[in-house]
């Protein structure tokens, strides 16, 4: 030791590692043979043991995975596509379009006088929708599911699909999806047609059981919040009152003999009210409807129907009804209704029969006539591709956007579509009458609701053939009258002549044009739709009654006594909803309430000409208030759409049902949108 009081060690020249090592290699040689091979053998158990561990954590960490990775137990059909689409996203705003308040009388006395010079009007019209002014087609969007708020999930218990069994309840193990290769269209169409009450090639029950997390939840809503809404819940109520008195179960109600009118034999008054019932809260009358549906309809009675009207009634209203309520004996009903239309798709063509047989599965072209009219072909797409999202079947989707597919290949003028179409050659009869009523209508509404309903996408041929097609009414089918200026569309007989002729249901337009110019088309489009509101709004308020005609004429001169006028064989008025459905858009997508105002006169109209004992009845003559002439006969759409629209106009949250996430099919029943996956 030094005097520091430090210690001084001398290391040898091997490090401590080293000397370490050599230690041990020394102690366990000294250690006997026996004592060596006992800790050689609990080293290799404890190593084998902590392997075995590890990997079984792997196993269950990587087998949780998969199982959220795999859920659904089947992914959706449509989200292995090249642009998979699922429900909508609520967090995309979009920017709201806002009107003026509509005037009665245009603001453009200076239009043109003659018909040969309305090219003028058409340039301003063309103006803005030259290129530069189209406003941007929207972006897709990323997908998430609805926020809208849930109700629990309805009891099931008594949810059967044809054989009083329990669709989901009674299933206590997953069913396995058995390996297969997938089949060809026809051979799936064979498969659906064959088997009516299966769905994939398994029942209802184990179907939709596989698909249980793609079910849809109810939705909640909360009845009537005004005196207007109240209003008109009462007119459904008293309605609903003389069908269930005097046509309990059949199609239509004849009010004022009180009794029943049938048609296809399907109930149609209750099912075309059942998202009706569910939207205004009215729970007991939904209930009891919803066991007639249940226990009641049946589909393999062996009737011709017309496949457009029985898809847009029946089909729509059993889906609207599944997905506002959640309930799954609908989505099983539809189901077997679906199989048993497909029997129209099997013509040479792919275009469909317009009549089928649903207890014979067979299908034809009308009894008189070899052609489908155009609109009815092309206003299922909506429906069948909802039954093929909403089951996880693609065949149902495939054979009817097949449709769209062919029409969009078929020659037209500037976009519009003759209003027949031959099923076994595929193409237009030729020197048809082009129309956007009767029989041409709802080719034009569906093409861009189809295209709101897929995501939106960009350069889809639905929306190109819809901008072009409006175009087309732009160009061909707009005029303006003489004095008032009132801006119409009309027809050309056979291809070529212009007709100064609109029908009533071609109001729908107004409203079409503004849910379009929402989702980025031009703003010619915006200016047409508010142009035709006035002179839809006109066919109304010109009739004493308050009540617009079935169909109105339009002067082409100024000799002509008129700017509007009725004929006596048009005068009549079914109690429909296009109007109405064009106001409740304005309503919905602007905020203004000058619409609500617009559409109560019109509601009190009914109320005071329309109203009888046992219900509601179409009239005869709107031009006389003192002799309505009352046709007796109160159609189911009366129930489905125009009491519907009236009470979501006059709604205070004018988003109670919200466009972004729900798209309405021609009868009126909301469907939800599928947004594309980016």
């Amino acid at each position: 030791m030094k005097d520091g009081g430090h210690i001084t060690l001398t290391l040898s020249t091997g490090s401590v590692d080293e000397r370490g090592r050599k230690s041990l290699r020394r102690a366990w040689n000294q250690l006997p043979r026996c004592q060596r091979n006992l800790i050689i053998l609990g080293i290799t158990a404890f190593c084998v043991t902590v392997l075995l561990c590890l990997s079984g954590d792997q196993l269950i960490a990587s087998s949780l995975k998969d199982s959220e990775e795999k859920l659904p137990m089947v992914a959706p059909y449509h989200m292995r596509q090249q642009n998979p689409h699922h429900h909508p996203s609520n967090d995309k705003d979009r920017a709201e379009v806002t009107p003026a308040p509509p005037a009665l009388v245009s603001e453009d006395k200076q239009a043109p006088r003659r018909e040969s010079e309305n090219d003028k009007f058409n340039e301003a019209y063309a103006e803005v929708n030259s290129a530069e002014n189209v406003v941007r087609l929207p972006e897709t969007v990323a997908a998430v599911l609805p926020q809208a708020v849930a109700l629990p999930a309805p009891d099931n218990t008594k949810n059967q699909d044809m054989g009083g069994i329990d669709i989901l309840n009674n299933v206590e193990e997953p069913f396995e999806q058995q390996p297969s290769d997938p089949l060809g269209e026809t051979e799936q169409l064979d498969l659906a047609i064959k088997n009516p009450l299966h769905l994939g090639g398994v029942s209802f029950k184990e179907h939709l059981h596989k698909i249980r997390p793609l079910l849809a939840k109810g939705q909640h809503f909360h009845g009537a919040s005004n005196e207007r809404q109240s209003a008109v819940v009462a007119a459904f109520k008293h309605s609903w009152a003389g069908y269930k008195k005097y046509a309990w179960g059949h199609d239509n109600l004849k009010p004022i003999s009180q009794y029943s009118h049938e048609w296809f034999g399907l109930g149609l008054s209750i099912v075309d009210s059942l998202d009706t019932m569910y939207i205004m809260g009215l729970d007991d009358e939904f209930k009891e409807a919803r066991d007639w549906v249940e226990n009641s309809l049946r589909f393999d009675t062996k009737r011709d129907v017309n496949l457009f009207e029985v898809t847009i009634r029946v089909l729509g209203g059993l889906l609207a009804a599944y997905h506002l309520s959640g309930d799954t004996m609908f989505l099983a009903k539809a189901s077997e209704l679906g199989n048993r239309l497909l029997p129209a798709f099997s013509s040479p063509s792919g275009i469909p029969y317009s009549d089928v047989n649903l207890g014979d599965l067979s299908a034809h072209s009308p009894k008189w006539s070899p052609d489908s009219s155009t609109s009815e072909v092309t206003t299922i797409q909506l429906e069948f591709r909802d039954l093929s999202r909403s089951t996880n079947v693609s065949i149902y989707e495939q054979v009817a956007h097949k449709v769209n597919e062919k029409v969009h290949e078929l020659d037209k003028k500037h976009g519009l579509v003759p209003i027949f179409i031959n099923a076994n050659t595929g193409t237009f009869r030729n020197y048809a009458t082009i129309s956007l009523g009767a029989r041409g209508d709802s080719y034009y509404e569906y093409l861009l609701k189809q295209w709101v309903q897929t995501g939106r996408k960009d350069n889809d041929i639905l929306i190109l053939d819809y901008m072009q097609a409006i175009d087309g009414v732009l160009t061909e089918l707009m005029r303006r009258t003489p004095r008032e200026h009132w801006v119409y569309i009309g027809e050309l007989i056979n291809g070529k002549d212009f007709k100064p002729k609109m029908d009533h249901l071609t109001c729908y337009l107004p409203g079409t044009l503004l849910l379009g110019h929402q989702n980025g088309m031009p703003d010619s489009h915006l200016i047409l739709a508010r142009d035709l509101m006035d002179t839809c709004y006109q066919t109304y308020m010109m009739n004493p009654t308050h009540l617009a005609a079935e169909i109105s004429y339009f002067a082409l001169t100024e000799k002509d006594d008129q700017d509007i006028y009725v004929k006596p064989n048009d005068a009549h008025n079914l109690l429909r909803p296009e109007f109405i459905e064009s106001l409740y858009y304005f309503y919905a997508l602007t905020g203004n309430r000058t619409y609500q105002d617009m559409g109560w006169t019109i509601f009190q109209a009914f109320e005071t000409h329309t109203k009888v004992n046992a219900g509601y009845t179409s009239l005869g003559n709107v031009k006389n208030a003192q002799n309505t002439r009352m046709r007796d006969l109160m159609e189911s759409f009366w129930l489905s759409e125009t009491l519907k629209y009236f009470y979501l106009l006059f709604s205070d949250n004018r988003k109670e049902i919200d466009l972004e996430q729900w798209v309405f099919n021609s009868e009126g029943h909301p469907l939800p949108v599928y947004s594309l996956k980016t």
